[in-house]
């Protein structure tokens, strides 16, 4: 198994099952094999997101010990972190987890997306903890929204969020994905603004919203996976227009041309970036 370098994506990564498929060569990707350098003994497990920073340090955040890993572009590694921080799963009967794929018992199985903001603060969504936390570089937390292990459809709460994208202002949208089918807007303090959707596949309702980003003009996109579409709105949630049929993806990211790419992960099918021996 390669992994399929993200430092030429940004905040994006891709299905091994892409990688399988040719998709490397046919999007212009580079495989590089052996990457990363991990520590003696220790693997990944389910990887459920990575980012780079401004430096080109890789972030890779994955449902195992040391949830948050750092690497140099070249694959050395650098720190982790993140023991204790995020929930974990006693396995498929969990009712946390009831709407999420039945999976075995795991460490930091809340694992589902990490984002560098346009300060270089980290920012990563434990799904299971119904919770988004914010972080500075050092990675200390400096921000948590949302009640840990308390899903809720209010203003403070979360149902199994899913990710989260900035605005050049400083706002920023997470889509409350699994469980509440929307998408909650933020000020650069953590204040709630505004939020739009509902469970449905009209225009501006969701079958699960997996994934969210801005262009440089301030619109929304966000993957709703399960009615296999892209949805564009303005910033104040106004719906503009949907990329429709075009899959189910569970990951966005913008490119340097702010063309935003939608990533491939099918349900239950998660990312390995390094064979388990």
């Amino acid at each position: 198994m390669r992994f399929c370098r993200l430092s030429l994506l940004g905040l994006s990564f891709l299905n091994f099952a892409l990688c399988q498929q040719g998709g490397v060569a046919m999007l212009g990707y580079k495989a590089v094999p052996d990457w990363p350098d991990l520590p003696a003994g220790w693997n990944f497990g389910e990887v459920a997101g990575v980012a780079a920073d401004a430096r080109g340090h890789v972030l890779v955040f994955h449902r195992g010990p040391h949830p948050i890993m750092e690497f140099e572009s070249g694959g050395k590694f650098v720190r982790s972190w993140g023991d204790g921080m995020i929930s974990w799963s006693p396995g498929p009967n969990n009712p946390t987890y009831a709407l999420i794929p039945a999976r075995p018992s795991c460490d930091s199985c809340g694992a589902h997306s990490v984002r560098v903001d346009p300060e270089g603060n980290i920012w990563v969504i434990d799904v299971g903890g119904h919770v988004v936390v914010k972080m500075n570089s050092k990675g200390c937390v400096i921000m948590q929204l949302g009640r840990k292990g308390v899903p809720g459809t209010g203003h403070g709460n979360f149902n199994l969020p899913t990710d989260v994208a900035f605005a050049p202002n400083g706002d920023f949208y997470v889509t409350d994905g699994y469980g509440n089918s929307r998408v909650v807007k933020f000020s650069h303090d953590g204040q709630y603004l505004l939020e739009w959707g509902t469970k449905g596949s009209g225009a501006g309702e969701f079958l699960l919203p997996d994934a969210v980003v801005l262009d440089a003009q301030g619109r929304v996109y966000v993957s709703d996976r399960e009615n296999r579409r892209i949805e564009i709105f303005e910033s104040n949630g106004k719906f503009l227009t949907q990329w429709a049929n075009v899959g189910g993806f569970s990951g966005l990211a913008v490119t340097r041309d702010q063309r935003p790419a939608p990533q491939l992960r099918p349900p239950a099918l998660f990312h390995t970036l390094r064979r388990t021996e």
